[in-house]
């Protein structure tokens, strides 16, 4: 596949997730007849979420966009998943740590704002921060579940989960009761609503024994911004099937919805070379693989039993080892990578 770079600098930062815009009063509001939200990796989600746009007259543009969570303006972090539901863009964070440990709870947010909003003037940005509690719900739904994980190392449950627990009781946080010595840190780094309202979020990590990325359906998410809120549930975890090379680790970068009901996804390394990771140190496999676009679909009626998902290539991302949002608009795909210091966008 013969691919065209589209690159933007955004404020010195880089790009997690793609988007389309679905509102035409956001795109009528500056020219532009089609575009894509991005968010980027680094600071409170008011301050990262970034429009790329493509003018009437062919030209690219992106556009910073000014946004207020209000209470709760600097107290989130890392936001890294994008998802459309009933007129709203959901950001999720990673709800993981950074490359050493441990988990950061500013992480561990949800926050969504009207997509029409963002067409005139400052937008309201509404963040829920669960205190651990999707990380709960995910945990319990992963052990409860007929998959074989790959258990985390000893380093990298000392430094993300025993050490975590360590720093929240000694400073007396409600939240330490929501984590346990035997949890999975959870790196969530894509997410796409079902026709049925539920949430698939896809993992980089954990992954199955045998390396295989992992999706968790979590229902009742949008019920998190109600006047009297309520948490969400994590219904069943599934495996990928068949994407993944031998020997090696893979993890979901990108999920996205598609026209004929099923997904297209992104699967590459569990985390970052050269970097300082941790989970690489304890699972080296899982560094040096090169993303690969996948596609697949959920069984039908979402049956417990059905906890494999078959998967299928679409196209080999080499040398790309840093695809981070894929999304299909016009019949093209479209691609952002994680890059030093820019915003590289893909058009196929």
């Amino acid at each position: 596949m013969t691919l065209r770079l589209v690159e933007f600098v955004v404020a010195g930062n880089e790009a997690s997730d793609l988007l389309p815009v679905r509102s035409a009063a956001l795109l009528g509001a500056y020219g532009a007849r089609r575009g894509f939200w991005t968010v980027l990796d680094e600071g409170p989600v008011e301050r990262c979420l970034v429009l790329l746009l493509e003018r009437d007259d062919g030209e690219w543009t992106s556009q910073h966009v000014r946004a207020d969570a209000g209470v709760e303006n600097g107290r989130t972090e890392d936001g890294e998943a994008l998802a459309h539901h009933d007129g709203w863009v959901y950001v999720f964070g990673s709800h993981f740590g950074s490359k050493a440990g441990p988990l950061r709870p500013r992480r561990a947010f949800v926050a969504r704002f009207r997509e029409d909003d963002a067409a005139a003037g400052s937008v309201p940005v509404h963040v829920v921060r669960n205190s651990f509690r999707l990380h709960r719900a995910v945990n319990d739904a992963l052990a409860g579940s007929p998959l074989t994980l790959l258990p985390p190392g000893e380093r990298v449950r000392a430094r993300f989960v025993v050490e975590t627990l360590a720093r929240g009781t000694a400073r007396e946080k409600r939240w330490v009761s929501r984590l346990a010595p035997g949890d999975l840190p959870l790196n969530v780094e894509a997410a796409a609503f079902t026709p049925d309202a539920t949430v698939l979020l896809g993992l980089r990590f954990p992954v199955t024994a045998a390396g295989e990325p992992i999706l968790v359906e979590v229902a009742g998410v949008p019920g998190m911004f109600t006047a009297e809120p309520a948490w969400p549930r994590a219904l069943r975890a599934y495996a990928l099937t068949g994407v993944t090379p031998v020997g090696k680790l893979t993890g979901f970068r990108a999920i996205t919805p598609t026209s004929d009901g099923g997904y297209a996804a992104v699967i590459g390394s569990i985390d970052a070379l050269g970097k300082g990771s941790v989970l690489l140190d304890d699972h080296p496999g899982g560094g040096d693989v090169t993303s690969r676009q996948v596609r697949f679909r959920l069984p039908h009626g979402g049956s417990d039993d059905a906890f494999r998902l078959v998967g299928e290539s679409v196209v080999d991302l080499a040398p790309f080892h840093h695809v981070e949002g894929l999304a299909e608009l016009d019949g093209r795909p479209f691609y952002v990578t994680d890059e030093d210091h820019r915003v590289a966008l893909w058009a196929g």
